[in-house]
């Protein structure tokens, strides 16, 4: 009798045993997911590292320059007018003044330009020569310097003589005047009768007295 206890209670330890197994492998492969945290400090709270960007080198842009000269005297900056006229030998001449109402300084340097017009602004046939050969006009062009109020001149020369199978010579009410180095006109009253087909000898503009006179003005 006692032997047969006693089989039966190592039996019962065996059973205990391999039941204590499987739990231990149960319980090791439901927690097989791991967490790894960050390194920490001694402190034990979790370090962070950042990195601080390099400060950019972009280059400022070279500070511009502007001009304090004058400018170029504006067409709507000059009134236009005849200012003297003479004539000897079959020859006209005729000054043309141009006066700055510009609140500052400005240039003018250079031909003008023209075109006739007739008594309801019409054109009338023009052939506009630079220089020419006529000495108030044939003079080098040079850049002229206006004060408010004052005025820069240009020559007109012409013939008043039929030439080959002319009959009359083309006759103007006004004249179209673009300044020199503008786009725009501006207009005068001026009676111009020149032959040739309407040839026109102009001038470049210059001054009537100082130091960038060429040529002197005629009287009104």
């Amino acid at each position: 009798m006692k032997l047969t206890q006693g089989v039966r209670g190592i039996g019962l330890v065996a059973g205990l045993a391999i039941g204590g197994a499987a739990l231990g492998a149960c319980s090791s492969g439901s927690s097989s997911s791991s967490t790894t945290a960050g390194p920490t400090s001694s402190s034990g709270i979790p370090s962070t590292s950042s990195t601080t960007p390099a400060p950019s080198t972009t280059s400022s842009p070279a500070p511009s320059t502007t001009s304090t000269g004058p400018t170029r005297c504006t067409t709507a900056g000059l009134v236009g007018s005849i200012v003297g006229s003479s004539g000897a030998a079959g020859t006209i001449e005729t000054t043309v003044g141009l006066r700055s109402t510009a609140t500052t300084r400005c240039i003018l340097g250079g031909y003008p330009g023209l075109q006739m017009l007739g008594p309801g602004g019409a054109t009338v046939p023009t052939n506009v020569v630079r220089k020419g050969n006529y000495s108030f006009t044939s003079m080098a062009p040079t850049t002229v310097t206006l004060s408010s109020g004052q005025s820069a001149y240009f020559n007109i020369g012409y013939s008043d003589v039929p030439v080959g199978n002319e009959t009359s010579c083309p006759t103007s009410a006004s004249l179209e005047v673009t300044p020199p180095n503008a786009t725009d006109q501006l207009v005068i009253t001026a009676t111009l009768s020149p032959c040739g087909g309407g040839t026109l000898v102009v001038s470049p503009v210059f001054l009537a007295a100082g130091s960038n006179s060429q040529s002197t003005a005629p009287g009104a």
